[in-house]
Formats: C-alpha cells, sequence, structure tokens
C-alpha cells in the first residue's frame, strides 16, 4: 500500500511539474544521508523521503457498514483505520550546476506550487491499492513534521542541514476481514407475564 502512495505522490509531480523540469529530474524515494544520491540515482533530483507512518487517531470511527444483497445475505465490515504517511521533500542540484542553492530553491519551489495545489490527491491519479478508498485522500502541505528538531534529522543522517518541505497524506488501510452472513429479517420478542 505505501509503495503505491509513492507512485501516485510521483505522478502527482510528474503530471504538475513544468515538463522542462520533468525531462530533467529524477524522483527519488532513497534516504537522504551522507551517501545521498545512491548509485541508482542520477541528479538533479527531487527526493520523497517517508520518514514516519501512524495511524490517525481524530479519524479513528469504530463504526462497521452494512451492505444488504438481493440474495438475502449481507456483508458486514470494520471502516479502514486512517494512517497518516509523513514525507521530507528535498532537491538535489546537478554536480554541474553553477548556483546549486539556486536551482535547489528552484526545485523545491516547483514542487511546492504542485502540492498547494492539491488540497486531497485527485483519483484520476491513485495507484494500486489506493483506488476506490472511500474518501480523497487528504494531504497537509507544509505544516510542522512530525520531525522533533530537523537539525538532529540530519545529524542522524550524517549530512549537512537542507532546506525541506512537509508532506503528509491519509491514507485508509483495510486490516480487517469483511463479514459475510444471512440478513435477518424479522425479531421475535416472547414477553411472560408473572401472575
Amino acid at each position: 500500500m505505501i509503495n503505491d502512495l509513492d507512485k501516485t505522490i510521483e505522478e502527482l509531480l510528474k503530471q504538475g511539474l513544468p515538463s522542462e523540469l520533468v525531462s530533467q529530474v529524477t524522483i527519488s524515494f532513497a534516504t537522504p544521508d551522507d551517501q545521498f544520491p545512491p548509485t541508482s540515482v542520477t541528479l538533479p533530483t527531487i527526493d520523497i523521503f517517508l520518514y514516519d507512518v501512524r495511524e490517525n487517531r481524530d479519524l479513528r470511527s469504530n463504526e462497521w457498514t452494512v451492505e444488504r444483497h438481493s440474495s438475502g445475505t449481507a456483508t458486514k465490515k470494520r471502516p479502514p483505520v486512517q494512517v497518516d504517511c509523513s514525507y521530507l521533500i528535498t532537491a538535489w542540484p546537478g554536480d554541474s550546476a553553477p548556483n546549486p542553492v539556486m536551482d535547489e530553491h528552484h526545485l523545491l519551489g516547483e514542487v511546492m506550487k504542485v502540492f498547494l495545489r492539491y488540497p486531497t490527491i485527485p483519483a484520476g491519479m491513485l495507484h494500486g491499492s489506493l483506488k476506490g478508498q472511500d474518501l480523497p485522500l487528504p494531504v497537509l502541505s507544509l505544516q510542522p513534521g512530525r520531525l522533533q528538531s530537523l537539525g538532529e534529522f540530519w545529524r542522524a543522517m550524517g549530512g549537512k542541514p537542507k532546506v525541506a518541505l512537509n508532506y503528509s497524506v491519509t491514507i485508509g488501510v483495510e486490516p480487517f476481514k469483511t463479514v459475510e452472513g444471512p440478513v435477518v429479517l424479522e425479531k421475535i420478542v416472547t414477553i411472560k407475564h408473572k401472575g
């Protein structure tokens, strides 16, 4: 499911970024550590690093849904668990860039415009298991991330601090099985009087 979200975000950027950037830039999901970029990634790169996955308890629901079928059976299922996936977005200019900082800022600015354009991810861009989710996938762009300290994060990664964007998407995960059974059409209540 997370790989489908990665593909969806990549599709969102490929469709939203200017075409001249899309043809020049690699989109990566690698860890932005002191070894970045890995040999499989060519610069310039937009790196989309998934750093946190957790349940969104504010959106938790315990209400079952029941769907009745003409065959006299019904399907009962629990609602999906809402999960926030938080990404740290960084830009990495090419080795031959005359002004690497300006190139980095230009790339991040273009990414920022794409993310701000979509408060939810359009259904047509969803990949794999994300297709058909009950609700549009809500997004938080440029909000405080789940990282306690970006300075500590970059020290842990062994690299120099870089400007980064926070991007969080809430997806529905269905860990529960659907229950199917006959529909109850009548209820018989017996009342006994003591007397």
